[in-house]
């Protein structure tokens, strides 16, 4: 018996893992499909994108053979077959406004996305943690009170409005801190510059999200606290201290995880949108841009790049999931 268990446990690893890879391709495939199908028929032209201001003097012939040359005047289905072959083979075509190769102009945007985004994530977990352990020792004193009303009211700005607060007061009043752009011009090189371009989008990155996940943490670990083993635990002569940082917080690591794979979407959403109102040159930008001027190409490798994220984060907080609750799996099958 136990030598056909070990013999079926390889195998039904190979299928789980065939099953989210399956998962995964599906999940790609139907988002390359919508995205196509929309940016296709939205308003707009997209000649104006590649040719900017000469298409307005373009004759209908000229206009005509512009459409051909960038494979426009074949119906949305063939154009989608056409594009999905390039794309397997990895020629995602280039971008109409930028004229070059679509993946080596999110290749040049996608280190400062990465750079903001990770540092906030980093920072937003990190802090989450802290300031739930925090507020779930103190529980119901005045600090507990005072940071969860201030939470629920910063979670609640809108991020966008929460920029622009931030950009007058310490870009326009003050003048302490640069209100755009990812470096001044001529100083790429210059760490220190950087850093200060990074403090007002982070800032406002980490307050939208901070006590959202913060709360979480809090409420977790006091639900941990009140376990009929933590009680035996307290029983045993286990100080509060002892309690909450040996059992509590051991006990909501998979839990916390689980949250951290789940919030990238949200942070990701919230990244791109800091983005756009700082002209941060990021992926957010990008993508907005994109859009604008129906930069098709870079507008599908865009979206299919930021799905792909979301998408592997969704499966990888389903896998914790069920490692943490092994019924969710037996309920499945």
């Amino acid at each position: 018996m136990d030598r056909h268990k070990m013999r079926a446990a390889p195998v039904n690893l190979m299928v789980y893992v065939v099953k989210k890879i399956a998962l995964f391709c599906c999940s790609m495939l139907l988002l390359s499909i919508v995205v196509f199908a929309i940016s296709r028929l939205a308003p707009g032209d997209p000649l104006v994108s590649y040719y900017g201001d000469r298409v307005e003097k373009m004759k209908p012939r000229q206009r005509q053979q512009a459409q051909e040359r960038l494979g426009l005047q074949k119906p949305v289905a063939v154009q989608y077959v056409l594009w999905l072959e390039r794309a397997v083979h990895g020629d995602f075509g280039i971008s109409y406004k930028y004229k070059m190769d679509a993946l080596q102009v999110i290749s040049q945007r996608a280190g400062a996305t990465f750079l903001l985004g990770g540092t906030g994530f980093a920072l937003i977990f990190g802090l989450a943690l802290l300031l739930g352990m925090c507020c779930a020792w103190k529980e119901d004193s005045l600090a507990d009170r005072v940071l969860c009303k201030a939470g629920t009211v910063l979670s609640c700005i809108p991020e966008f409005w929460l920029a622009l607060v931030l950009i007058l007061l310490f870009a326009v009043n003050l003048k302490w801190l640069p209100s755009s752009g990812a470096y001044t011009v001529g100083r790429e090189d210059d760490l220190l510059d950087r850093i200060r371009h990074l403090i007002l989008p982070l800032a406002v990155a980490v307050l939208e999200h901070l006590w959202y996940y913060a709360y979480m943490i809090r409420n977790m670990l006091l639900e941990e606290a009140r376990a009929d083993y933590m009680l035996f635990a307290k029983s045993k002569g286990l100080t509060k201290r002892q309690v909450m940082f040996r059992h509590c917080l051991r006990g909501i690591i998979p839990s916390y995880l689980s949250i951290m794979a789940v919030s990238v979407p949200h942070i990701l959403g919230g990244t791109y949108i800091i983005e756009t109102v700082f002209s941060y040159p990021g992926l957010g930008t990008l993508s907005y841009e994109s859009a604008r001027y129906q930069d098709y190409n870079l507008l599908m490798l865009l979206s299919l790049l930021s799905g792909g994220l979301v998408i592997l984060c969704s499966i990888a907080a389903q896998i914790i999931n069920e490692k943490i609750d092994p019924r969710i799996k037996l309920r499945k099958g």
